[in-house]
């Protein structure tokens, strides 16, 4: 059966009726400096959600012929979409979710270019003006909700994890919801997709109504983590360091499944944070949690941590094993210190405007093969530095392991050179062996060729 369906034409809903001529023909433009290459591998991955696949590059090749197009017609703006997947319609309808999904893809893509990134209204190479800016796209998306007390859990963790651990995220959410927390993930399958399942069952039993399942995306690892079905707040940021961004600034505790190089990339990004002198009186709850079986997983992540950052960053790793309930009450109990906090700095409570995070976090790092061979992977620097610098290393071997340009760029030129202190690299190669041997690298682990080659 042809997977395919020839064309489609759908209209949005709501400000995206009233998109200008020019939004339109950025949206449309195919040159270099045109948003739709962008757009068309959004929009595929957003309509292959649920697919086993977790490479953009492959995603790209299996619909060679998918096309969309934005027109501005009388009544509004048009979609026309050529070759969609088949499994996005059902009676040659676009499933409701799926089409909200495309709408923010639309939304965020015109409003990074425009409003952030070219109207030279927020200095990219200063620190406040980057976190202006992911407030700014944050409140485009209506993330942001005044008035609300803090109640939202960012869950970190793998989309190739074990089944046992998925169906632990989702115990872990169904005790958020009976709580009456909020989640918030990377918004793609697995460990993300897990903890909104189970919320809305809790949220359902409490009669919750008003359940919000934040997803937060980036244009580069979208095809590997397609926003699952569930995700009714969707906003895309424009590179993965500002997404890492808005999680931290948005949520109010952060809860970490296992993983693998995306999850670790997470965990040092918030250990750099968490580690830097002026953060270390802020209230930031932080759990580590799986299932019994995911106790050698976490043995392994703290080693790590203890042999590269020391004793000092290990012991933020509070790990609670096999007990999603516990988990959940010291996430509700930590909710009200946060709260407090916010009220006594006189903080937002729906934006953490107080939390430092130095300029290196922010800057995009491009992963090139020069680029990765010149990380300071040295003790001659402060943890929270060297937890910025390693946390660059996983950044690259996932851009290598999923995402279309970094699997080119290996393709091309073979894989990444890391180098580094002796003892560092050697944890370094031993904790990736583990996830290789763990099938942690992606989902179709039984074919993985490392992207990278440690240098000691």
């Amino acid at each position: 059966m042809n997977p395919n369906i020839d064309k489609v034409i759908i209209r949005p809903q709501g400000s995206l009726q009233i998109l200008s001529s020019q939004e339109a023909s950025q949206l449309s433009d195919m040159s270099a400096g045109g948003l739709n290459d962008l757009l068309r591998q959004c929009a595929l991955a957003v309509l292959n959600t649920g697919s086993p696949n977790d490479s953009g590059l492959a995603l790209l090749e299996a619909y060679p012929d998918f096309d969309i197009q934005v027109n501005v017609k009388g009544r509004g703006v048009q979609l026309i979409l050529k070759h969609p997947p088949k499994h996005a319609f059902v009676d040659g309808e676009m499933i409701v979710g799926l089409k909200e999904h495309l709408y923010a893809v639309l939304r965020d893509l015109v409003y990074a270019r425009n409003e952030i990134l070219e109207s030279g209204q927020y200095d990219l190479n200063d620190s406040s003006g980057i976190t202006n800016a992911v407030f700014h796209m944050a409140r485009n998306a209506r993330l942001l909700v005044p008035g609300a007390l803090p109640n939202v859990v960012v869950c970190w963790g793998g989309h190739s994890i074990t089944r046992e651990e998925y169906d632990y995220s989702k115990h872990q959410g169904y005790e958020f919801g009976l709580r009456h927390l909020d989640v918030c993930t990377g918004c793609g399958p697995g460990a993300m997709k897990g903890p909104m399942k189970g919320a809305v069952l809790g949220h359902g039993k409490q009669r919750y109504r008003n359940g919000r399942y934040i997803g937060i995306s980036e244009p580069g690892i979208i095809a590997a983590e397609a926003p699952n079905a569930i995700v009714n707040e969707l906003c895309i940021l424009p590179d993965i360091e500002k997404r890492l961004e808005a999680f931290v600034r948005i949520g109010h505790g952060i809860v970490v499944f296992p993983g693998g190089v995306g999850t670790m990339e997470e965990i040092l990004y918030l250990l750099s944070i968490l580690l830097h002198p002026n953060n270390q009186s802020m209230p930031f709850p932080l759990i580590f949690t799986g299932p019994a079986s995911s106790q050698n997983y976490f043995d392994s992540i703290i080693r790590f941590i203890e042999t590269t950052l020391g004793a000092e960053a290990a012991q933020r790793m509070h790990v609670i094993i096999d007990n999603p309930a516990e988990v959940a009450r010291q996430m509700r109990e930590s909710m009200e210190i946060v709260r407090q906090d916010r009220k006594e700095s006189s903080d937002a409570y729906y934006y953490n405007w107080r939390l430092h995070i130095e300029f290196d976090l922010q800057q995009p790092f491009m992963p090139s093969h020069a680029n990765m061979a010149e990380l300071n992977l040295h003790r001659n620097q402060p943890a929270h530095q060297l937890a910025s610098q390693l946390r660059k290393a996983f950044s690259g071997i996932v851009a290598g392991n999923v995402k279309a340009d970094g699997i080119r760029e290996i393709e091309f030129h073979g894989p990444f050179e890391i180098h580094g202190d002796p003892e560092i690299m050697h944890a370094l190669d031993e904790l990736l062996e583990q996830f290789i041997e763990q099938k942690r690298m992606k989902i179709d682990a039984s074919t993985y060729n490392p992207c990278y080659k440690i240098i000691r």
